[in-house]
């Protein structure tokens, strides 16, 4: 048998409130990386307002801990860091002759991956469910 999945109510809305307010800093360093000369997933590791959610993230994660938008901080957090590593790997590409082909596919597949991850997690959020990859714990 399942458990069912965290509610809302078992938050303070203004937790929840301030998960929507890291999840727009980052959708707007996505909207930056678009309309910029920066890519989408440079703007969300190099981008002030993404740097701002992550320095969020990390300060209010004792408020959340234990609750269902632990999933949500997770999420984010995740986000970022792998899209940090995935930005290396592309660095590292794209300073070989032969790599950068490659690297211009990494850039672009890996935008579009922030873009869902940033995407996806916020719609859960309004929903008031666990982004998609917590559901399964």
């Amino acid at each position: 048998m399942s458990a069912q999945p965290p509610t809302p109510q078992n938050v303070r809305t203004s937790l929840i409130h301030v998960t929507h307010l890291i999840y727009a800093l980052h959708a707007s360093a996505v909207v930056v990386g678009l309309l910029s000369s920066a890519t989408v997933a440079g703007g969300l590791v190099f981008g002030l307002p993404s740097l701002a959610a992550v320095v969020l993230n990390y300060w209010m994660a004792g408020e959340v801990r234990g609750t269902w938008l632990e999933a949500h901080f997770r999420w984010q957090i995740r986000t970022f860091w792998f899209t940090l590593l995935w930005l290396i790997v592309y660095g590292l590409l794209i300073i070989t002759l032969i790599g950068i082909p490659i690297a211009w596919v990494l850039i672009f597949i890996l935008g579009l991956w922030v873009a869902y991850r940033v995407g996806r997690g916020w719609l859960a959020l309004k929903n008031g469910e666990l982004p998609p990859v917590s559901r399964n714990q």
